[in-house]
């Protein structure tokens, strides 16, 4: 259901669940912590099929303890840590603890129609520990609280204004706007690009 390509220094991860929305299972997460747990890439996208990136966690799981899994830490912390560029090419709305994976990344770019939203405060689930700080980071502590505490759903449109998502792109665009922003990541030195990435923190 993680589907790993890997073409010269470019690595992309797509979440290929796209019959149950590519909601997270602990299985996806144990697969996208093994993808990562290799020799770091030139560049990092990740992407999801069908029309939405993800529902967020599996709710059947959710049930049996899926969103106290510490892997959801893990792994966001395994793309925050990355010393090469990684994009989060949101083919579609993005939901719940998958905002995490998405905010753990460097860029952000969606298709024309996707909603953001994390609905924990009406599920009665807390955040994972690290999202709230990354989501205030680039949104601001008010506009993070809507999303968080008053549920609200964005459109792209607005997430762009508040600076969540950098680009909105037709979804036949998508990858190919993703694959244009990594060409000069590709072309450098890792040692080069690790440098840059820590002198803008």
């Amino acid at each position: 259901m993680i589907e790993v390509s890997k073409d010269g220094g470019l690595l992309t991860l797509t979440l290929n669940r796209p019959e149950k929305a590519n909601a997270l299972t602990a299985a996806m997460l144990a697969d996208l912590e093994a993808a990562l747990a290799g020799p770091p890439p030139a560049a990092l996208i990740l992407t999801g099929v069908g029309k939405v990136f993800s529902a967020g966690a599996d709710l059947e799981e959710m049930q049996a303890g899926l969103g106290r899994n510490p892997a959801w830490e893990r792994v966001s912390a395994a793309i925050a840590a990355m010393p090469c560029p990684t994009i989060a090419a949101l083919n579609g709305t993005l939901a719940g603890g998958a905002m995490g994976l998405a905010l753990a990344c460097d860029m952000r770019l969606a298709v024309t129609g996707a909603k953001f939203f994390y609905p924990v405060m009406r599920l009665g689930f807390l955040p994972q520990p690290s999202d709230p700080a990354r989501l205030a980071a680039l949104i601001g502590p008010a506009r993070a609280k809507m999303i968080l505490l008053a549920g609200a759903r964005i459109e792209a449109e607005e997430a762009q204004a508040w600076g969540l998502i950098e680009r909105i792109c037709a979804p036949e665009a998508l990858m190919t706007n993703a694959q244009a922003l990594m060409v000069d990541a590709l072309a450098a030195k890792a040692g080069h690009i690790a440098a840059i990435k820590a002198l803008i923190g």
